[in-house]
């Protein structure tokens, strides 16, 4: 048997976060002795190893403990899907090598396409399609028709800053097929008030909390359904990423966090950078 800290210094993992894995019933000690110290045998630690797998692709915890709980799931099917990610982390790298290759040949012609011009096709026709007869018509009167509009879409949205923007989607939603999706088929008007609805009652709950440790199993439990929700809502497979920026932009953005505590009460803002940070970690982790 081994102690949480022999763990510890084996994995690289803290202590708090091997007591906090415990806290959540994510892993648990094999047993705890007389003096309540947690102990791990060898099956525990494979366990372990087993999930430190899985972080390694950044999947969040909840989705490990379902797994971990629930031996019926295509564990394999996860990870192909995890395979997939990292395949297009490792595309884009590699066109912003080649791109910077050039640019060091003195060839400055960097390509920031990440939707062709096929995929803005898509966009544009399930944007229009999605659009009530005065909508269309006022466009077609501020740029003359819809055709002048058409093409001033297509031309923003390949240019340089509207694919960066894009590149980010792909971050947030794991790979180009689910960011095209999500903007393809964003929720309907009712959907979207239902979220709406279900995010600011946990963000009341958690504003009931200021003042407590932000580190603490109550808070996190409150950030972790508000993670939940804010992934169904914008249909992320991790709402990491973008929750840690728009935390970010709250803590940053003067606009934003008065928006915010006004609602909220003062130091809600900070107060949820805090909490959002403690649990999912900060940008760049």
């Amino acid at each position: 048997m081994r102690t949480v800290k022999e763990v510890s210094e084996i994995t690289g993992i803290s202590v708090r976060t091997l007591h906090y894995y415990d806290e959540i019933g994510l892993f648990r000690p094999a047993a705890v002795s007389e003096a309540g110290y947690r102990l791990y045998d060898g099956k525990a630690l494979e366990t372990l190893q087993q999930i430190l797998f899985f972080r390694e692709f950044d999947m969040p915890l909840k989705e490990i403990k379902a797994i971990m709980e629930n031996p019926d799931l295509d564990r394999n099917q996860i990870l192909l899907s995890q395979k997939r990610m990292l395949e297009q982390k490792k595309e884009r790298l590699e066109r912003l090598i080649s791109s910077m290759e050039d640019i060091l040949k003195g060839e400055n012609r960097m390509d920031f396409k990440v939707f062709d011009k096929e995929d803005i096709e898509g966009l544009y026709q399930a944007m229009v399609s999605n659009m009530t007869e005065e909508t269309k018509r006022a466009i077609a009167e501020e740029y003359g028709d819809m055709e002048k509009f058409h093409q001033h879409y297509t031309d923003r949205a390949l240019g340089e800053q509207a694919q960066k923007n894009f590149s980010k989607m792909i971050e947030w939603y794991g790979d180009k097929e689910s960011a095209l999706d999500s903007a393809a088929n964003p929720p309907g008007a009712e959907l979207l008030e239902t979220y709406q609805k279900r995010l600011d009652a946990v963000m009341k709950k958690l504003a009931r909390k200021r003042g407590r440790d932000a580190d603490s199993f109550e808070v996190k439990e409150i950030i972790g359904e508000y993670g939940f929700v804010f992934g169904q809502l914008y249909q992320l497979q991790d709402e990491k990423t973008l929750l840690l920026e728009v935390a970010a932009s709250y803590r940053d953005e003067e606009k934003m966090r008065a928006a915010l505590d006004e609602q909220y009460g003062p130091g809600t803002a900070e107060f949820f950078a805090e909490a959002v940070e403690s649990f999912y970690g900060k940008l760049g982790d």
